[in-house]
Protein backbone atom coordinates (compact mmCIF):
# COMPACT_ATOMS: atom_id res chain seq x y z
CA UNK A 1 0.00 0.00 0.00
CA UNK A 2 1.43 3.50 -0.92
CA UNK A 3 0.80 6.11 1.59
CA UNK A 4 2.10 9.17 -0.27
CA UNK A 5 1.69 12.46 1.54
CA UNK A 6 -1.24 14.52 0.77
CA UNK A 7 -1.84 18.17 0.10
CA UNK A 8 -3.15 18.19 3.47
CA UNK A 9 -0.04 17.04 4.94
CA UNK A 10 1.81 19.77 3.55
CA UNK A 11 -0.12 22.70 4.80
CA UNK A 12 1.56 24.63 7.32
CA UNK A 13 -0.14 24.24 10.67
CA UNK A 14 -3.25 23.10 12.01
CA UNK A 15 -6.14 22.35 9.47
CA UNK A 16 -9.13 23.33 11.84
CA UNK A 17 -7.34 26.95 12.34
CA UNK A 18 -6.89 27.10 8.50
CA UNK A 19 -10.55 26.13 8.66
CA UNK A 20 -11.42 29.22 10.95
CA UNK A 21 -9.19 31.56 9.86
CA UNK A 22 -10.95 30.64 6.06
CA UNK A 23 -14.36 31.61 7.81
CA UNK A 24 -13.27 34.38 9.09
CA UNK A 25 -11.86 35.82 6.39
CA UNK A 26 -15.40 34.99 4.41
CA UNK A 27 -16.64 37.28 7.50
CA UNK A 28 -14.74 39.93 7.03
CA UNK A 29 -14.95 39.99 3.17
CA UNK A 30 -18.66 40.00 3.02
CA UNK A 31 -18.66 42.80 5.64
CA UNK A 32 -16.23 44.60 3.70
CA UNK A 33 -18.51 43.77 -0.21
CA UNK A 34 -21.56 45.30 1.71
CA UNK A 35 -19.67 48.45 2.93
CA UNK A 36 -18.14 49.14 -0.66
CA UNK A 37 -21.47 48.54 -2.04
CA UNK A 38 -23.44 51.07 0.38
CA UNK A 39 -20.41 53.03 -0.23
CA UNK A 40 -21.48 53.31 -3.87
CA UNK A 41 -24.93 54.56 -2.78
CA UNK A 42 -23.45 57.43 -1.09
CA UNK A 43 -19.86 58.39 -2.03
CA UNK A 44 -20.08 62.16 -0.53
CA UNK A 45 -21.42 60.78 3.07
CA UNK A 46 -18.75 58.35 3.03
CA UNK A 47 -16.23 60.65 2.47
CA UNK A 48 -17.43 63.05 4.91
CA UNK A 49 -18.00 60.23 7.39
CA UNK A 50 -14.49 59.23 6.50
CA UNK A 51 -12.92 62.86 7.20
CA UNK A 52 -13.65 62.19 11.00
CA UNK A 53 -11.23 59.42 11.18
CA UNK A 54 -7.96 59.06 12.31
CA UNK A 55 -5.63 58.07 9.24
CA UNK A 56 -2.44 59.16 11.45
CA UNK A 57 -3.34 56.68 14.04
CA UNK A 58 -4.77 53.57 11.65
CA UNK A 59 -1.81 53.91 9.84
CA UNK A 60 0.71 53.51 12.92
CA UNK A 61 -1.49 50.58 14.07
CA UNK A 62 -0.76 49.20 11.00
CA UNK A 63 2.99 49.45 11.19
CA UNK A 64 2.05 48.00 15.18
CA UNK A 65 0.41 45.05 13.74
CA UNK A 66 2.84 44.04 10.96
CA UNK A 67 5.88 44.72 13.62
CA UNK A 68 3.67 42.02 15.69
CA UNK A 69 3.32 39.69 12.94
CA UNK A 70 6.79 39.79 12.20
CA UNK A 71 7.72 39.06 16.25
CA UNK A 72 5.10 36.04 15.94
CA UNK A 73 7.11 34.75 12.25
CA UNK A 74 10.59 35.31 14.40
CA UNK A 75 9.31 33.17 17.21
CA UNK A 76 8.41 30.47 15.39
CA UNK A 77 12.00 30.38 14.03
CA UNK A 78 13.65 30.61 17.00
CA UNK A 79 11.61 27.83 18.88
CA UNK A 80 12.43 25.64 16.05
CA UNK A 81 15.99 26.59 16.45
CA UNK A 82 15.74 25.69 20.26
CA UNK A 83 16.01 29.35 21.23
CA UNK A 84 12.99 29.19 23.73
CA UNK A 85 13.73 32.30 25.17
CA UNK A 86 14.12 34.69 22.37
CA UNK A 87 10.89 32.99 21.08
CA UNK A 88 9.14 33.68 24.37
CA UNK A 89 10.07 36.92 24.28
CA UNK A 90 8.90 37.17 20.25
CA UNK A 91 5.81 36.13 21.42
CA UNK A 92 5.17 38.56 24.38
CA UNK A 93 6.55 41.58 21.94
CA UNK A 94 3.90 40.37 19.86
CA UNK A 95 1.02 40.06 22.29
CA UNK A 96 2.12 43.65 23.80
CA UNK A 97 2.19 45.22 20.87
CA UNK A 98 -1.53 43.56 20.28
CA UNK A 99 -2.67 45.24 23.08
CA UNK A 100 -0.73 48.64 21.37
CA UNK A 101 -2.80 48.02 18.61
CA UNK A 102 -5.97 48.63 21.23
CA UNK A 103 -5.33 51.71 23.07
CA UNK A 104 -4.57 53.07 19.85
CA UNK A 105 -8.12 52.10 18.54
CA UNK A 106 -9.49 52.49 22.07
CA UNK A 107 -8.55 56.48 21.89
CA UNK A 108 -10.25 56.43 18.40
CA UNK A 109 -13.46 55.26 20.03
CA UNK A 110 -12.99 57.80 22.53
CA UNK A 111 -12.72 60.24 20.26
CA UNK A 112 -16.12 59.90 18.19
CA UNK A 113 -17.14 59.53 21.18
CA UNK A 114 -16.56 62.54 22.81
CA UNK A 115 -17.82 64.10 18.89
CA UNK A 116 -21.21 61.97 19.79
CA UNK A 117 -20.33 59.73 16.99
CA UNK A 118 -21.65 56.22 17.32
CA UNK A 119 -22.83 53.36 15.24
CA UNK A 120 -26.00 54.80 14.86
CA UNK A 121 -24.80 58.20 13.19
CA UNK A 122 -24.98 57.06 9.93
CA UNK A 123 -24.48 54.01 7.91
CA UNK A 124 -20.53 54.47 7.25
CA UNK A 125 -20.05 54.70 11.00
CA UNK A 126 -22.51 51.84 11.71
CA UNK A 127 -19.90 49.55 9.33
CA UNK A 128 -16.73 51.40 10.73
CA UNK A 129 -17.90 50.25 14.40
CA UNK A 130 -18.72 46.49 13.22
CA UNK A 131 -15.81 45.85 11.00
CA UNK A 132 -13.28 47.68 13.31
CA UNK A 133 -14.76 46.67 16.69
CA UNK A 134 -15.02 42.85 14.93
CA UNK A 135 -11.58 43.13 14.19
CA UNK A 136 -10.42 44.63 17.31
CA UNK A 137 -12.39 41.22 19.00
CA UNK A 138 -9.89 39.19 17.10
CA UNK A 139 -7.35 41.44 18.34
CA UNK A 140 -7.90 40.72 22.13
CA UNK A 141 -8.25 37.04 21.18
CA UNK A 142 -5.19 36.99 19.20
CA UNK A 143 -3.41 38.68 22.28
CA UNK A 144 -4.32 35.70 24.43
CA UNK A 145 -3.77 32.97 22.39
CA UNK A 146 -0.30 34.57 21.67
CA UNK A 147 0.50 34.58 25.51
CA UNK A 148 -1.18 31.01 25.72
CA UNK A 149 1.51 29.54 22.92
CA UNK A 150 3.91 31.63 24.96
CA UNK A 151 3.53 29.58 28.12
CA UNK A 152 3.24 26.56 25.60
CA UNK A 153 5.83 27.20 23.44
CA UNK A 154 6.13 24.42 21.26
CA UNK A 155 7.14 24.72 17.59
CA UNK A 156 3.42 23.17 16.55
CA UNK A 157 1.46 25.54 19.16
CA UNK A 158 3.42 28.74 18.21
CA UNK A 159 2.73 27.94 14.67
CA UNK A 160 -1.04 27.48 15.51
CA UNK A 161 -0.92 30.84 17.44
CA UNK A 162 1.14 32.79 14.35
CA UNK A 163 -1.33 31.68 11.96
CA UNK A 164 -4.29 33.00 13.49
CA UNK A 165 -2.25 36.47 14.36
CA UNK A 166 -1.54 36.90 10.52
CA UNK A 167 -5.16 36.59 9.70
CA UNK A 168 -5.47 39.50 12.23
CA UNK A 169 -2.81 41.04 10.70
CA UNK A 170 -4.27 40.50 7.45
CA UNK A 171 -7.69 41.75 7.79
CA UNK A 172 -6.35 44.84 9.01
CA UNK A 173 -3.95 45.66 6.23
CA UNK A 174 -7.06 45.43 4.17
CA UNK A 175 -9.60 46.80 6.52
CA UNK A 176 -7.12 49.77 6.64
CA UNK A 177 -7.09 51.20 3.06
CA UNK A 178 -10.99 50.78 2.43
CA UNK A 179 -12.20 51.99 5.35
CA UNK A 180 -9.82 54.93 5.98
CA UNK A 181 -7.98 55.56 2.77
CA UNK A 182 -10.24 54.69 0.01
CA UNK A 183 -11.05 58.49 -1.74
Amino acid sequence: MNSEPSLLDEVPGELMMWVLIISELLVFGAGLAVFLSIRLTDPVLFAESQDHLHRTGAALNTIVLVTSGFLAARALGWRRAAERTKARLALIGAATLGVVFLIIKGFEYADKADLGIGPETNVFFTFYYLLTGFHAAHVVAGVLILLLVAWKDDARNIETGAQFWHMVDLVWVILFPVVYLLG
